[in-house]
């Protein structure tokens, strides 16, 4: 079992930036590729990037490109999504999920968290 719990969501304004966290423990999968996935209110779970663990490859969703990092400190065992230039439009619950093959499909992943929400205001 992996278990996977965010943190670092809250309101914010426009144009700001903000750094979530998603400490990852348990029994980690070989090959583990962690995501960050976000979903606002009445839509599905929108993709954003993933990280492969061993070789800290990753890849981005083309909307964020440039404007989203993802980033991993390997002795914590934390992965990262910085976030810059925050628009409205960003308004979300960021969730942090983890499975064994690269994917920007929610259904690759096996494990997620409960999210943290993140809200810019105007």
């Amino acid at each position: 079992q992996v278990q996977l719990a965010e943190s670092g969501g809250r309101l914010v304004h426009i144009g700001e930036t903000l750094r979530l966290s998603c400490v990852v423990s348990g029994r980690l999968l070989n090959n583990m590729h962690t995501a960050w996935f976000r979903r606002a209110p009445g839509e599905d779970r929108e993709f954003l990037a993933t990280l492969q663990w061993t070789t800290n490859y990753t890849h981005y969703a083309n909307f964020v490109k440039g404007r989203f990092t993802i980033s991993r400190d390997a002795a914590t065992n934390t992965v990262y999504l910085q976030m810059n230039e925050l628009i409205p439009d960003d308004t979300s619950l960021y969730m942090c999920a983890a499975g064994p093959n690269y994917s920007p499909s929610s259904v690759a992943y096996n494990y997620w968290g409960q999210g943290t929400q993140v809200t810019v205001s105007s």
